[in-house]
């Protein structure tokens, strides 16, 4: 029964539900209104007992033979009035005095009432009954309706149910078929929405987001697996062309030794984009098991400035670390340290001769602060949103130039994030 009741509809489920909270409603208010006229009806039979009872200690009278007797005269439709109802005066040891207009039925289904009673001094019992087949053929009507109209009604309202369900799922139906069709190549389509605020629009709207999510994430890949093919082809590119321009023609060893030293710092670039590229990759897939220790960051950001500074001198920049005191952290040394190196070289190369880098560094407001400052021309809007992002250069053929492979940025917000915190960008353009 589980089993099939899994393997029905939506549809078909919410209209047996509706059928079946249905069924018991009407079940309950059957039962009720059954109980009510059967109560109803045995309270009126009660009543009209204790009113045959009152007329019967009214009307009845001694007789002369010392017997006892109906005061009137019966009329002409006096049988039909009394039709179902009986009367007996039974002496106190039950001797039967008088009976309207018979005995009481033993065949019949009635119900009595009974109490003494003194006739003209002459103590009797009176027992006065009506028949019950009134009350149960009414009763009996009553089922007999109940049985053929409550299914019935039970049935329209699950066919109604069912449309309505039908009407209702039916934006379900329609997302499905657009599902359908939405593959990797058409990730830009979307589900309709015919109502964006009931819950199947709001359902459709959180597919569309995911599927949004799903696009940005494809053309990531695209663009990522793009670009990274395109950095890894440029070393292994120049260093074939050296090679080959090497092996043209006999030259002496000091010739040979700069063809050499060439290749290597293609290599050097090339084991640095790989580096970065593991890196990332661990980090995407949640490898990269933090070890946290205390960590003095203006301790680590002196350390950085002494291992960059012959950078900063080679270009006469200024290079300055700010901290007013120890600044402690509970971070992975290794991989903050990398951020921080990434971000401060990333200054240096974009910096012009002759300017300045700052490292500040502070402990206030919701944690630790590290700020890496410099002189340089600044970055357009436009770009600013997508510096952090992999491969992204603003100028690529410059990037080039300085060595950079587009990585460094991303993985400084990886580290950062990876701890608990946040990476920003301000920037002047022209500044």
């Amino acid at each position: 029964m589980t089993s099939w009741w899994r393997h029905r509809s939506i549809r078909v489920r919410l209209t047996l539900w509706y059928a079946a909270a249905l069924s018991a409603v009407l079940a309950l208010y059957a039962g009720g209104v059954f109980a009510f006229l059967r109560h109803s009806l045995s309270a009126d039979l009660d009543g009209g007992l204790r009113d045959d009872r009152e007329v019967a200690e009214q009307m009845l009278e001694r007789t002369p033979a010392g017997g006892v007797g109906w005061r009137a005269e019966p009329d002409d439709d006096d049988d039909e009035a009394i039709a179902g109802r009986w009367l007996e005066v039974r002496s106190p040891d039950g001797t039967l005095l008088y009976a309207r207009p018979s005995g009481i039925p033993a065949d019949v289904r009635v119900r009595r009432l009974s109490g003494p009673y003194t006739v003209d001094g002459l103590p009797v019992v009176i027992q006065v009954a009506r028949s019950e087949e009134p009350l149960h053929r009414e009763l009996r009507e009553l089922l007999i309706i109940m049985a053929a109209g409550l299914p019935l009604a039970v049935a329209i309202a699950a066919m109604g149910g069912y449309f309505l369900a039908r009407r209702a799922l039916a934006p379900v139906s329609r997302m499905a078929e657009r599902a359908r069709t939405i593959t990797a190549e058409r990730l830009g389509e979307r589900l309709p929405v015919e109502n964006p605020g009931d819950e199947l629009g709001q359902l459709g709207a959180v597919f569309n987001d995911a599927f949004a999510r799903l696009e940005r994430s494809f053309e990531q890949l695209r663009r990522f697996t793009a670009d990274a093919s395109h950095e890894l082809r440029t070393p292994l590119t120049a260093m074939r062309s050296v090679g080959e321009v090497g092996l043209r023609e006999h030259r002496d060893a000091a010739a040979y030794r700069e063809i050499i030293g060439s290749m290597l710092e293609e290599t050097d670039q090339l084991g640095r984009l790989v580096e970065g590229l593991l890196t990332l990759s661990r980090a995407d897939g949640g490898n990269v098991l933090l070890k946290r220790e205390g960590v003095d960051l203006a301790e680590l950001a002196r350390d950085v400035a002494g291992h960059l500074g012959v950078l900063a001198e080679e270009k006469r920049q200024s290079f300055a670390v700010e901290a007013s005191g120890p600044v402690p952290a509970w971070v992975d040394r290794v991989v903050i340290r990398q951020a921080l190196i990434n971000l401060v070289d990333n200054a240096i190369k974009y910096t012009p001769p002759g300017g300045s880098v700052r490292i500040s560094v502070r402990d206030g407001g919701p944690g630790p602060t590290i700020e890496v400052t410099d002189s340089g021309s600044g970055i357009p809007p436009e770009h600013r949103d997508r510096v952090f992002d992999r491969f992204y250069r603003i100028d690529k053929a410059r990037s080039r130039d300085l060595g950079g492979a587009g990585l460094g940025l991303a993985i400084a917000r990886w580290a950062v994030e990876a701890h608990g915190g946040r990476i920003d960008l301000e920037s002047v353009e022209g500044r």
